[in-house]
């Protein structure tokens, strides 16, 4: 690929994703997913060793949301195919949706995964 695809044409692969998620992931997802334009760095991150936020799972007094930043995509894939960026933001987008069950079932498996993966993250020199 040449060009990174367009927010839209990202917001088109995301919605084919959606369809292939069964429907009742949706349920209390009042805010649904959003595609952000923009990038989030991590606030761990490290000026030599950037980190990204790709997606995020949010609950707030208004609802519950999953959050996808198209241009944290865009900063790390800039050179990837079609298809391996389809399967970078399915992948992301199922990460969130397991924090959206596990946050319904008042579970924190990945939760925790995710702070022993930032561990890992910090540790490296």
């Amino acid at each position: 690929m040449n060009d990174f695809p367009t927010i839209d044409q990202v917001h088109d692969m995301l919605d084919k994703i959606a369809t292939e998620i069964p429907a009742e992931f949706f349920d209390n997802l009042n805010e649904g997913v959003v595609l952000l334009e923009e990038y989030k760095i991590h606030p761990e991150s490290r000026s030599s060793d950037t980190l990204y936020t790709m997606g995020e799972y949010c609950r707030s007094v208004t609802g519950r949301n999953i959050k996808i930043y198209y241009g944290s995509f865009k900063n790390i894939y800039r050179e990837i195919s079609y298809d391996a960026l389809y399967e970078n933001l399915k992948h992301t987008l199922l990460h969130e949706f397991t924090h959206h069950l596990e946050s319904l079932a008042g579970e924190r498996g990945l939760e925790f995964q995710d702070h022993t993966d930032m561990k890992k993250y910090i540790d490296r020199s």
